[in-house]
């Protein structure tokens, strides 16, 4: 079948995690993604810990064709090639690159692509129907000097203050949401221009800033509203303006259950052998129960501590209410049904193959009538330099040699 984007070519000018997240989602879509990176400053994750290699997964790099974790999740399905755009013959094949292109996307600090006669400008000048996304850190007006990285955004942002509970230290998110969470928009972004330069024939600048996409998010739950209505903003395990609604201890574990409605929390009631507090004049609707939150927490959590997790989703399964055990990381990202669908995949070494067992990120979109996904693995350093600057520029044998000895690739 047919991949949704195969048709489009992306320069792929990014670095470290943002960037190169937006690109793979591209590439995964059927995007031809080329990779370019400064041959003597090669993309930074490929030296992210952990590695796999033919002895599997290690800390630290044991052999030259060990390949970096973040490496083969991220440069998956993408063209490698090797530029240096800080040389005058450099710029004159980019040039050539952005005449074929339909996007480019980068994430380099304000004014660094300006600098090689990259930026949006030039590049506009040289395809004015090409789509410019940028992924920054504040947005492209802003004049400040602070580096953006997605600790330094969870904390600005607010996130870091939204969980755990009243006093406790600010808590970090265990996965870097900022910079997982900002290429999805500017994918989002980025695609809708390019349905408008399909009509028009110009392009434009897509920015989407780090800050502005976790303070939108953090701006969904109304926090300020409910703290000057007697609740505080960090609630630990709980929400209280939801309650029943949270994460509750077992005998062996925890599990989260979600019965925010009446017919949910009636249910609830019935599974735990209490129908009668549906009656209660303190539980029957969910204005009551917000009021009473503490008090039916504490009830619900004598019927969870009393049991192992298998046995209370047992009983509130039958009774549909909806509920699931807190999973360690390992299984849920082996659960047949993200497996099945190539939402998780267990990533390959280029050279040698299943590698130390270790689960990646698949494509999380399921189409009726595309293919997507994931099936390539990731670029050497400049793996791909004769078969875009050949294949697809078509630049001679001896050009690409010239190119070389110059060190522009």
């Amino acid at each position: 079948m047919r991949r949704p984007l195969e048709d489009v070519i992306v320069l792929d000018l990014t670095t470290a995690l943002a960037g190169p997240f937006a690109t793979l989602v591209l590439g995964g879509l059927g995007a031809r993604v080329i990779k370019i990176e400064n041959p003597a400053q090669p993309d930074a994750c490929r030296e992210n810990a952990p590695y796999l290699g033919r002895d599997g997964a290690t800390l630290t790099r044991q052999y030259p064709d060990d390949v970096s974790f973040s490496a083969i999740n991220r440069l998956r399905n993408k063209l490698g090639v090797t530029l240096d755009l800080k040389r005058p013959e450099a710029r004159a094949v980019f040039r050539d690159l952005v005449g074929h292109a339909d996007m480019l996307v980068e994430n380099f600090s304000r004014g660094a692509l300006d600098r090689m006669g990259a930026g949006f400008d030039a590049v506009h000048a040289i395809n004015p129907r090409l789509v410019y996304c940028s992924i920054t850190g504040f947005g492209k007006e802003d004049t400040g000097s602070g580096k953006a990285m997605d600790t330094i955004i969870q904390a600005l942002s607010g996130v870091m203050l939204t969980s755990g509970s009243e006093g406790d230290p600010p808590v970090r998110l265990g996965v870097p949401f900022a910079d997982l969470t900002t290429p999805l928009f500017g994918v989002i972004g980025a695609l809708a221009a390019l349905h408008q330069a399909k009509a028009t024939g110009v392009g434009q600048h897509v920015d989407v800033s780090m800050l502005g996409v976790m303070s939108s998010l953090v701006a969904e739950e109304p926090l300020e509203t409910l703290e000057r209505c007697g609740l505080p903003q960090r609630t630990g395990l709980r929400m209280p303006r939801l309650n029943p609604f949270g994460v509750y201890p077992t005998r062996d574990g925890y599990l989260a259950i979600c019965a925010y409605t009446d017919p949910f929390a009636h249910a609830l009631f019935r599974a735990m052998g209490r129908a009668e507090l549906a009656a209660n004049e303190n539980f029957r609707t969910r204005d009551q129960r917000v009021e009473n939150a503490a008090a039916l927490d504490a009830i619900i959590e004598e019927f969870t501590g009393a049991r192992s997790t298998a046995e209370t989703i047992a009983a509130l399964d039958v009774n549909e209410v909806p509920c699931g055990a807190v999973r360690h990381p390992a299984e849920a990202l082996r659960d047949p049904r993200v497996l099945g669908r190539g939402a998780t995949m267990m990533l390959s070494h280029p050279k040698y193959g299943i590698a130390g067992e270790v689960p990646g990120m698949g494509l999380p979109i399921a189409f009726s009538d595309s293919d997507a996904g994931f099936d390539q693995p990731p670029p050497g350093v400049g793996e791909h330099n004769d078969a875009v600057y050949s294949g697809i520029l078509g630049y001679s044998k001896e050009r690409v040699e010239g190119l070389k000895s110059v060190r522009a690739i």
